[in-house]
């Protein structure tokens, strides 16, 4: 007998599906525990639009399911409106999960833009569950950023020194263009009168555009900011992979126990510098504890955050970053940085390589900071002055108010070094799930609070995928059942609570609607 392929069914021969859509949809599909968490939502107290129903109009979509819709699609990596409208006519978990609602992509879009700030609440509400859940270890986190493309060219980003150059560029080409006109005017007999007409028309599109520009100098000027967008106004250009690139900061904290994100937030900061203390202080007060540990990167040291942190009681363990120097000063290789000079407390001295001390004068304040100033009388005639200052009055060393606590810090990084090499683990896991995995290291949207809400959805799938490898599907939509048995409850920030029968008060709404008309 001759061996065939494995064959599929003829197109035309009648089929028997099953009787019922739920028995398409396998006990652990991870379409059960979307449905069950957010029936298990109060997207009235959350403000989701339409969750509070009016009793006349037009009949909307259901909150509940146009939130299932979403959060299916980001755990799939669907996220253009578009596409979920054509996932719900021919996805079977879809169907099944919108029980055959068809909603049209302007809806869809609609929904996503017009609940931002809830849609941020839903995230928070997935942290809570997951603290229920004794899934957050609470002693260490991770705090680190990353940036997410734009919906924003780099051509349509400018700051003043491009504006500038792009001016002098249309003022050259006009005035190339301008003296084509006069040497053509010199020789009317060998000129077309259609060529002087293109000429003018082109210096009057340049002259425009130029105006535009001086016009984006004057709302930069105005606007106090460094750089402006005019796709995206919100995003900034920022240096991403070693490219500069038109983007958002995107800051995460990560608890150690099983690289769970427990915060986030969407800036457009260029740099982390200033991002540590607010995000240390917010883990602390979700995680309700009294002492906490974080990790950070050399892009966060800064002492007035660093000192925060230690204020709020909070340990950072922040790498300090390489000593630099101007590339004027002509010497070979650089040896006399502030860390190469010993502090005696005892007798408030610094003592620097070459053997001399470095004494105490007086206390002023520099770069916005207090500082303590030090000086040496016999630096001018100093061996090694060369490789130490350009100061011709000798070397001078500022020392902050409270200097100590940054030298703490690298003492317990120093003697921490696995520690601090776990921000590595706990932090790139996320990004490279979120970017690489889920195809969602850019943005649809735009605006700050629209690419928050946008984040928060990858945000929120990252951590149901997340847990649901770590507990399981059964524990996971056990852990929801037992939240819809409590009646509401406000937790910090969070609320807890049972939903209505929302299809039942739709009907109502629908026959009374109908009676009405």
């Amino acid at each position: 007998m001759k061996m065939t392929y494995i064959r599929g069914v003829d197109r035309k021969q009648v089929i028997l599906f099953p009787e019922v859509i739920d028995d398409y949809i396998e006990e652990d599909n991870p379409v059960r525990f979307i449905d069950a968490f957010v029936e298990s939502l109060d997207l009235k107290k959350l403000e989701f639009t339409h969750s509070d129903l009016k009793p006349t109009g037009r009949p909307p979509y259901n909150p509940w399911d146009m939130l299932k819709l979403y959060i299916y699609g980001y755990l799939n990596q669907v996220r253009s409106s578009r596409r979920l409208e054509k996932e719900a006519y021919k996805n079977v978990e879809v169907i099944w999960l919108l029980k055959k609602l068809k909603p049209d992509f302007k809806t869809i879009a609609d929904f996503r833009k017009d609940n931002k700030s809830a849609i941020k609440q839903v995230c928070k509400q997935f942290t809570l569950l997951c603290k229920k859940l004794e899934l957050f270890g609470g002693e260490l986190v991770s705090i680190d950023g990353s940036k997410f493309k734009a919906c924003n060219s780099k051509k349509r980003n400018f700051n003043e020194v491009k504006l500038s150059k792009r001016i002098r560029e249309i003022e050259a080409r006009i005035n190339e263009y301008l003296s084509e006109l006069e040497n053509n005017d010199k020789k009317e007999a060998n000129v077309s009168k259609v060529s002087a007409e293109e000429l003018n028309t082109k210096i009057d599109m340049l002259k425009d555009r130029k105006g535009e520009y001086k016009n984006l100098l004057k709302k930069l000027d105005a606007s106090g900011e460094s750089q402006i967008s005019l796709t995206d106004p919100d995003s900034r250009a920022m240096v991403n992979n070693q490219r500069i690139e038109v983007c958002y900061n995107v800051q995460v904290t990560v608890d150690d126990k099983h690289k769970l994100i427990l915060d986030h937030e969407v800036t457009n900061e260029v740099k982390d510098n200033k991002q540590l203390g607010k995000m240390a202080k917010r883990a602390k007060e979700i995680l309700d504890v009294d002492e906490l540990k974080a990790l950070a990167d050399k892009g966060y040291y800064d002492s007035q955050e660093i000192k925060e942190c230690v204020d709020n009681n909070i340990i950072p363990y922040i790498p300090k970053p390489n000593s630099t120097v101007s590339k004027k000063i002509d010497v070979p290789k650089p040896e006399f940085y502030k860390d190469k000079f010993t502090y005696d407390a005892k007798r408030e001295v610094y003592l620097c390589p070459g053997g001399s001390e470095l004494n105490y004068r007086n206390t002023a304040k520099h770069h916005g900071k207090m500082m303590r100033i030090y000086k040496n009388k016999d630096c001018v005639g100093c061996e090694f002055m060369h490789k130490c200052t350009r100061n011709k009055r000798g070397r001078i060393i500022y020392r902050w108010e409270h200097e100590e606590i940054l030298e703490d810090m690298h003492k317990r990084v120093q003697d921490n070094k696995e520690m601090v090499r776990k921000r590595q683990w706990l932090s790139e896991h996320p990004f490279g799930t979120m970017k690489r995995a889920f195809n969602q290291g850019y943005t649809l949207m735009k605006g700050m609070d629209k690419v928050g809400a946008e984040l928060s959805l990858t945000v929120l799938t990252y951590n149901i995928k997340r847990v649901i490898n770590i507990i399981g599907m059964d524990k996971l939509i056990e852990a929801v059942g037992a939240m819809n048995k409590t009646s509401p409850v406000k937790e910090g920030k969070y609320y807890v609570h049972r939903t209505m029968d929302y299809s039942n008060t739709i009907k109502q709404v629908y026959v009374t609607t109908s009676h009405t008309v």
